[in-house]
């Protein structure tokens, strides 16, 4: 039996903005803290390590770092902590910065940083860093430095405005007062939007040596009342409801959406209208045995019909849902064909991408659907029958075409896709990647994230190994080679779990601007477009601690992943090497069989 041992005393910085930032940190439920190693952010590191309640990581490259924070985040569905130190440190952040933004995932950004009197005076490690993120923020705050820390040090510079040379002890003390009211005030207000807004927000904390100091004296916080600062809003449904029952046509269009089996009934409901039609992405994790879930498989063989499908297509009203749509297809043909009514569902943001934005309804779509199905009538249409019939029709003719087709990019989708595991959490890889997965079914248990607010490659790995510390299932990451290289520095730290997988798909360069229009096969397209290259992610693998395969063919995939998911002591790499010429004639040929 053990003896009962008093528990150990907690340690917080000595300076009191650190301290008070952790505090709040932890009263707000954040308490996953990705720390990349520096000096000015010793206080803050030290205070989080030191904290029983938070989880803490290292991860020493920021840009990786960021995306790490971020990928935790998605899975989440709340804050993560970023924590940096002075100088072009914190710039590092910024593509993870924007696609949270754009993405509506909460990161809490917090920076170390100098004192205002050390800006622009040239000292080392030190930029101008309020205000670097611009308008990618739902917040941000200018936090006071502590002027009864290192008041010596303070008063011996002269460019300092914060205290009077002269000042005495009890008006420093006002001072810190003055200051560590503003601060808890800023802090409380920047991480309620980072939970409430669901987005980024950036906290830059100015701190003096020493920086190393700890303490077992806490500072008295007073009670949080978070109730202050959420929002209510009551919005109408009038609008809505008259443009629902006066429509024959209705479209739903679902983006970026996390998966939530409560749907699953409220999509049986909405089916069985006959004037519905709803169209689905992998990102949606959204499936119906009646829904459109590959768009492009509707939209890019009827571009070729001349049945002149596209009238009986155009909704009269338009429903999205969700965050951004990877179909550039659907965006085409409904700003060329119109709704008459559009209304997003989300309780943050909508985007006018259709050009026809009527309103923005603040409240999750759940809701919205669940009221219009309880409040509205049945219109009689022939909208979901005409459309789920041509979409059936070229999915039909095109499964011929995908069984004789030579080794490809699209094989090596569609084989990979027949033999994944059932469940697992996938992570996909933007450009190529995430419009091949579009034309594949999965089963339902499989989830689906990419990186789609600013649809970028950079940081495809970084966020699928921080998404893989949440999923309790594994983790597949189906990347591109150009993507991949990019993101080396996503592989470099110490939380890559055995069962993580990457899969590679290595044309041997930027294989989607193949598919696009422009000059092929001239010196500039293949240096300055395609990017050819011929790196192989062999050494990559050994360096990181992966194991690694390489195949060349239908045979040698199917082979390969019939083991690559077993478990084993390792992450495993697959790196697929597929044609480089060929892909774009491959992928265009099966949506003009879909015609014939």
């Amino acid at each position: 039996m053990k003896e009962n041992t008093p528990p150990q005393k907690a340690w917080f910085p000595e300076i009191p903005l650190p301290q008070t930032v952790i505090h709040y940190c932890e009263q707000y439920g954040i308490q996953r803290i990705v720390i990349s190693a520096g000096s000015r952010n010793a206080p803050l590191t030290n205070g989080f390590v030191e904290t029983p309640y938070f989880k803490t990581y290292s991860v020493v490259d920021e840009r990786a770092a960021a995306f790490f924070g971020l990928g935790m985040a998605q899975q989440l569905q709340s804050a993560v902590a970023l924590v940096c130190t002075s100088g072009s440190a914190l710039l590092n952040y910024y593509p993870a910065v924007a696609e949270a933004y754009y993405s509506t995932i909460p990161l809490v950004i917090l920076s170390a940083d100098r004192m205002p009197h050390r800006i622009d005076i040239g000292d080392g490690q030190t930029i101008q860093q309020q205000g670097v993120f611009g308008p990618h923020l739902v917040g941000t705050a200018a936090l006071k430095p502590d002027v009864e820390h290192a008041t010596d040090t303070l008063l011996e510079s002269p460019l300092q405005q914060l205290v009077p040379t002269e000042a005495k002890y009890r008006e420093i003390a006002a001072i810190q007062k003055v200051h560590q009211k503003h601060n808890e005030d800023e802090i409380k207000r920047v991480l309620s939007l980072a939970i409430h807004e669901r987005g980024p927000v950036h906290l830059n904390i100015p701190m003096e040596e020493p920086l190393y100091g700890m303490s077992q004296k806490p500072l008295q916080f007073s009670p949080l009342n978070k109730k202050t600062f959420i929002k209510k809003e009551s919005p109408s449904f009038d609008a809505l409801e008259s443009a629902w029952n006066s429509a024959s046509k209705k479209m739903i269009l679902v983006g970026v959406l996390p998966p939530d089996p409560e749907w699953d009934s409220i999509l049986d409901r909405l089916m069985e209208e006959p004037s519905v039609i709803l169209l689905t992405e992998k990102t949606s994790n959204l499936q119906h045995i009646n829904a459109i879930s590959s768009i492009d498989c509707l939209l890019a063989p009827m571009e070729l019909d001349q049945n002149n499908f596209e009238k009986s297509l155009q909704p009269q009203l338009l429903i999205t849902l969700g965050g951004m749509i990877v179909s550039k297809k659907i965006k085409a043909f409904l700003r060329e064909n119109p709704a008459n009514n559009h209304f997003h569902l989300d309780p943050v943001k909508a985007y006018n991408t259709f050009y026809r934005l009527e309103e923005h309804i603040k409240m999750p779509a759940k809701k919205v659907i669940s009221y219009l199905l309880k409040k509205t009538k049945s219109v009689p249409s022939s909208y979901q029958q005409i459309v789920l019939s041509k979409y059936h029709n070229y999915l039909q003719k095109g499964k011929a075409y995908l069984k004789d087709i030579p080794f490809s990019d699209l094989k090596a989708f569609q084989l990979t896709f027949q033999q994944l595991p059932n469940p697992i959490h996938l992570q996909i890889g933007n450009s190529s990647p995430i419009r091949y997965a579009q034309l594949f079914d999965l089963p339902k248990a499989i989830t689906v994230n990419c990186n789609r607010g600013t649809s970028g490659i950079d940081g495809s790995t970084a966020t699928a190994i921080g998404a893989a510390q949440i999923q309790k299932t594994p983790t597949l990451l189906i990347t591109g080679d150009l993507s991949f290289f990019y993101d080396i520095n996503g592989l470099w730290n110490n939380y890559i779990p055995s069962h993580f997988r990457i899969i590679i798909i290595n044309n041997n360069g930027g294989g989607i601007f193949r598919i696009l229009p422009g000059e092929k096969d001239s010196f500039k397209y293949d240096t300055y477009f395609e990017t050819i290259h011929h790196r192989s992610a062999r050494q990559l693998a050994k360096s990181f601690g992966f194991s690694y395969r390489k195949i060349k063919g239908a045979f040698g995939l199917r082979w390969a992943l019939k083991s690559f998911f077993s478990p084993s002591s390792k992450p495993r790499i697959l790196e697929i090497q597929t044609p480089r010429k060929i892909n774009d004639t491959i992928l265009l040929n099966y949506f003009k069989t879909m015609v014939k």
